[in-house]
């Protein structure tokens, strides 16, 4: 596992991949030249933890 970056507020973003909740692939790049794209994370009620 490659080591973890430190993230810098106002610097751009490492890219990345995460599965979609339909379960394909989907990159932070595929949103480069939109205007903003917010993220969140959160534990719902189904998952562990």
């Amino acid at each position: 596992m490659p080591a973890a970056k430190k993230l810098v507020i106002g610097r751009r973003a490492p890219d990345f991949t995460l599965p979609s909740t339909g379960g394909k692939a989907i990159r932070l790049s595929d949103f480069r030249w939109k205007k903003q794209v917010v993220l969140a994370f959160y534990c719902l009620d189904w998952t562990p933890g």
